[in-house]
């Protein structure tokens, strides 16, 4: 699990038979203490991440700041135009940065892709940690289809009509990020604006149980605050948006 925002609903296998425009049913792995093997077919992937709810156009850049447990932070994300192949399937790259006292501590790559539905799935990260610029972990790395790991939706494509917990991520004793959506049409106030229309989600890991954090998602900008609000104290909130 990241630590702080937890990019990567309800999950939607890519293999659905439902046509355009049509809802996506929802599959067994809405049940996550069944054994999870979603079935990924790379034909049913779309190029790029058009989701209003987390749009990831190569240039698109934001800026985040905030203060975890007592740690002032800064985080920037951009969507990178590189790409990388994961099962089969194009993933758009985005480069996250964590920086304190205008330090790097923390360095994610995170590899995303919409399927014809127009959920965004999560297939993995690059996760390093440093102290002194120097790496001293990388605790929650992985790549869906190495080690048993499996991708996740980080996105629905109809936030209004998801309900129960869903996995985000899933890679054994080391990324088992789940979420559920706690409302949509939210009105949420950050430095950079207001705005309406606002998906809010629950996010936790069996891995760190006594840990929840809520996030908010704009329409057509995507993840704009963080708040924990059990076994931790903080919160993180968009200061500044280029769109690509």
């Amino acid at each position: 699990m990241r630590r702080w925002l937890i990019l990567p609903l309800a999950f939607l296998t890519a293999c659905t038979n439902a046509s355009p425009g049509a809802s996506p049913a929802l599959p067994a792995a809405y049940q996550t203490d069944a054994p999870y093997q979603p079935v990924i077919d790379p034909a049913s992937f779309v190029s790029g991440v058009d989701n209003p709810y987390w749009p990831l156009k190569p240039g698109s850049k934001w800026r985040y700041e905030g203060d975890i447990d007592g740690t002032p932070e800064v985080v920037t994300v951009e969507v990178l135009a590189e790409t990388k192949e994961i099962l089969g399937i194009t993933c758009v790259v985005v480069r996250d940065e964590v920086t304190a006292d205008g330090e790097t501590i923390e360095l994610t790559f995170d590899w995303y892709a919409q399927d014809v539905n127009g959920n965004v799935w999560y297939f993995g990260e690059d996760s390093k940690e440093y102290e002194n610029g120097v790496v001293v972990g990388t605790t929650g790395s992985w790549e869906a289809g190495v080690d048993g790991a499996q991708p996740g939706i980080v996105m629905p494509a109809d936030p209004a009509n998801v309900a129960g917990t869903y996995r985000q991520e899933y890679y054994a004793g080391e990324a088992e990020d789940l979420a559920r959506v706690l409302e949509t049409g939210a009105s949420v106030t950050t430095q950079f604006g207001s705005f309406d229309d606002v998906l809010v989600t629950e996010e936790w890991t069996p891995l760190e149980p006594e840990i929840r954090e809520h996030k908010s998602y704009a329409p057509d900008i995507g993840f704009v605050r963080e708040e924990v609000v059990q076994g931790g104290s903080g919160s993180v909130e968009l200061v500044s948006y280029e769109p690509g």
